[in-house]
């Protein structure tokens, strides 16, 4: 896959997918509407737990959403265990170039950013005492899954009308049993036909307020 860097609103790159015609941010920003739709409204809104954090990402991609969450594991003292489903990783052409690590208020981030991509995948790092970051090369669809594992699930794929198997029924139901009753799902999407995939697996869903350039999003619990 051919893979062009582009410079959003905020400063910050996204990743050009041709053949798709998707980007894997926002134009608007990129590091501006992960931090609102998968650290705002998600990893800070889950109940504390005593042990440590587990998140779930679907779509690892440039790494942006695994940095900005161990920047807050970092400020928060809190351990975190992080698994990131990637099918397709970027080329370290397109990852070495990423300007994330400049834009980040903690140190060392861009070394943290260009070691999650280089180290080895199928095997869980830790980086720095707090976070652990296990990638793997898979589909949703493919994934074992453990249930009742997540704290929180990151639902970063490519947009519905570009990857509808990707936000399938069944794809929900897994993530809901995968997680723990009252964990937090959210993704940037507000489609419909997505809240009632939602809703049919199990959670209670709301819209939401969107980042930038986006009015809603979907924000997806648990019951307790």
């Amino acid at each position: 896959m051919k893979r062009q860097l582009i410079l959003t609103e905020d400063g910050s790159h996204t990743v050009f997918l041709p053949e798709m015609q998707e980007h894997y941010h926002s134009t608007h920003g990129a590091v501006n509407e992960s931090k609102h739709v998968y650290i705002d409204a998600a990893m800070k809104q889950v109940k504390p737990v005593e042990e440590a954090l587990t998140i779930l990402e679907v779509g690892f991609g440039t790494g942006l959403n695994a940095l900005l969450t161990l920047g807050e594991a970092i400020r928060q003292k809190k351990k975190t265990r992080y698994v990131a489903l990637e099918p397709y990783p970027l080329d370290p052409e397109i990852y070495e170039r990423l300007n994330f690590g400049e834009i980040m208020d903690f140190p060392d981030a861009g070394d943290y950013l260009l070691q999650m991509h280089r180290r080895e995948w199928n095997f869980p790092y830790y980086y720095s005492d707090v976070f652990l970051l296990h990638k793997l090369i898979t589909t949703l669809e493919e994934a074992t899954l453990q249930e009742e594992v997540f704290d929180v699930v990151y639902f970063d794929a490519f947009a519905p009308g570009k990857q509808p198997e990707v936000w399938s029924l069944q794809n929900f139901r897994k993530c809901f049993l995968a997680m723990k009753a009252g964990g937090i799902l959210t993704t940037y999407s507000s489609q419909g036909q997505v809240k009632r995939n939602m809703e049919e697996s199990g959670f209670s869903v709301e819209k939401i307020a969107g980042a930038a350039g986006k009015r809603e999003m979907l924000r997806a619990k648990k019951p307790s």
